[in-house]
């Protein structure tokens, strides 16, 4: 009797199945487990997690790695993730042109339209003009009040501009009431004597005059050329509760188109594609050239940096010469990433477009050999390479009760997605593509602008809810739930995520729809078009329709909305699918590690 561990190294985790082997029987299979991985995929920084996934199901099983007579490990091919910030426009204001702010509290509602002045300039101001009033924070809240109040007899002051938190409460004290925008921070760059306008919108609605171009027009008189130059102003304060813009002699605000670079798809035949043409187009070109056996990006561009910087990382992780590492494979994906306003005076963004890119490097089975063989003088044991992980997944699939030969499963995980497909009269047919888990939590991280991936990575993996009141939350789909006790004061009047532990406050101000439709757009975008191009490439006539049944494995296959994105976008191509259960146990885990052991079993 044999005792085999089945290994599969993922991008996130590694996974174990141990099985007791011995003649004319079937595997016994005796425990599992799963780790974080450690490093990058296929590198040999993954030994520790090895390791330590392999102690646990040890542990589990009352066995000793002593009692090991063979580890298979899966040949693994690193896919790293990268967004191509700056790619296609930036937004750049000159001589303090807009404050584009959106402070929590402003002050007021409404518009005003005048011409900027000191507060301490409104006693000798004359009469016959509207004035915007401009105050720093040596002004206090009263002080400003007082002031405007005063001056209200013979001036028209019709909207203030505070660098203090104050809006509120000077609004609350003013006998004329005006809109206000508050919490300026750089008040010292507003220009005075310049003709300014100031929108306010009621809590729960978003500006409407001042981010539309031909608003901002009406407001300042604008000819059509003046107009078409502030379409990208206006357009970055869309969203805002409020603004200000100011038109100064000098003042331009510009779209300033930035060269993404080209990317070079190298097979069969050699194509180019200009980044900035966007997702769509990179791969359709990508899928012009037969199967990709290269990709290069522009020397001196952001793409060219980043493709440089994947073989690099790489080169360094497996003691490789960087230029003779290629990427067989890339995921392009259409996507904003909050960038900040050059030029701006309140630490105002606007959504730019940009790529987001996955790289998938080719798989080296010269190196997988080399990390089995110093897993091999670590542990004592013998550990051997099995074989591509897709083919090892379908084994794996195949003891989810209920299925059989011909199968197609979708190996949706961390890094990569993989399809297989397994028939009686064919060889299993097999593709390995990147861009998975990873890529659609870099995807919510840049478009919601979060600081911490663990914070996009529970916006992917968890329901949202909006806290309401201390006694009540209102879950995603509408439904209110009711505690009969206190819910942290810190959760109060927060978007949270539903995490198993706890309530986990975001630090975000967008609404939770907002927030909700980015997660299920980036999960859209990467694991339903990765799906339908798998299903293609496995496909014996490379078309979706012409596989009857798919089944789906892996950790991306355990998410809460994925697999319904996928099984929704598969049914308009009449395909079956369904998450597996691997060994009738483990769900849709542990399908590489548990084919691992029955590909070795099948070859005796």
């Amino acid at each position: 009797m044999a005792l085999i561990a089945g290994i599969d190294i993922g991008n996130a985790t590694t996974e174990v199945a141990l099985a007791e082997l011995s003649a004319g029987a079937a595997p016994v299979f005796v425990a599992s487990s799963i780790v974080p991985t450690t490093g990058i995929k296929g590198t040999a920084q993954n030994t520790q997690g090895v390791f330590q996934a392999l102690t646990v199901a040890l542990d589990a099983a009352g066995r000793s790695l002593a009692d090991l007579d063979l580890i298979r490990i899966n040949e693994a091919a690193p896919v790293i993730g990268d967004v191509a910030m700056e790619t296609i426009s930036e937004t750049i204001i000159t001589e303090s042109t807009m404050i584009g702010h959106n402070p929590t509290t402003p002050g007021g509602l409404g518009i005003g339209v005048g011409v900027t002045i000191e507060i301490s300039d409104l006693e000798r101001a004359a009469g016959g003009t509207a004035y915007i009033v401009v105050a720093d924070r040596s002004y206090a809240f009263d002080d400003v009040a007082n002031r405007i109040n005063a001056a209200n007899g013979r001036l028209e002051v019709t909207g203030a501009i505070l660098q203090r938190d104050d809006g509120v409460l000077v609004h609350n004290r003013l006998t004329r009431k005006i809109p206000i925008v508050d919490e300026v921070g750089l008040i010292e760059k507003v220009p005075i004597g310049m003709l300014a306008a100031v929108e306010v919108a009621d809590v729960g609605r978003i500006i409407e005059t001042l981010a539309n171009p031909y608003g901002i027009a009406t407001l300042f008189s604008l000819t059509s050329d003046e107009t078409a130059s502030v379409v990208p102003m206006a357009r970055s304060l869309v969203g805002n509760r409020s603004a200000v813009v100011i038109k100064t002699p000098k003042g331009d605000v510009t779209e300033r188109r930035i060269p993404a670079g080209w990317l070079q798809f190298i097979g069969d035949r050699t194509s180019e594609v200009d980044v900035d043409r966007g997702a769509e187009e990179i791969m359709r070109v990508a899928g012009t050239v037969g199967p990709i056996r290269n990709v290069r990006g522009e020397p001196g561009t952001n793409v060219g940096g980043m493709m440089e910087k994947v073989r690099v990382v790489m080169g360094r992780l497996t003691d490789r010469d960087p230029a003779g590492i290629e990427v067989t494979d890339l995921l392009a994906v259409d996507t904003e990433v909050p960038q900040k306003v050059t030029g701006g005076l309140a630490g105002e963004f606007s959504l730019e477009a940009a790529v987001g890119i996955a790289a998938m490097v080719k798989a080296d089975r010269l190196q997988m050999q080399r990390i089995a063989h110093d897993m091999t003088a670590q542990f004592g044991i013998p550990v051997e390479v099995g074989g591509v992980e897709a083919d090892m997944a379908v084994r794996g699939a195949l003891t989810t009760p209920g299925s059989s030969i011909p199968i197609a499963i979708l190996d949706m995980g961390a890094g990569s997605t993989d399809a297989c497909v397994l028939r009686a009269d064919a060889p299993a047919r097999s593709i390995h593509l990147a861009g998975a888990g990873n890529m659609v939590t870099l995807l919510i991280q840049s478009e919601l602008g979060l600081e911490s991936p663990e914070d996009a990575e529970n916006v992917k993996r968890y329901p949202l809810a909006r806290v309401e009141t201390l006694f009540n939350i209102r879950h995603e789909d509408g439904t209110v739930e009711f505690f009969d006790t206190p819910l942290p004061p810190h959760v109060f009047a927060r978007t949270v995520v539903l995490h198993p532990e706890g309530m986990i406050p975001l630090p975000l101000r967008q609404p939770l729809e907002v927030i909700r439709q980015v997660r299920i757009k980036a999960k859209q975008r990467v694991f339903v078009t990765n799906a339908l191009r798998a299903l293609a490439a496995v496909s014996p006539t490379s078309n979706v329709r012409d596989i009857a049944h798919v089944v789906l494995v892996g950790g991306s296959a355990l998410d809460f909305e994925i697999p319904q994105l996928v099984t929704r976008a598969l049914g308009e191509y009449r395909v079956v699918a369904g998450r597996a259960n691997i060994r009738g146990t483990e769900g849709p885990r542990n399908a590489v590690a548990t084919g691992l052991v029955l590909a070795w079993e099948a070859q005796r």
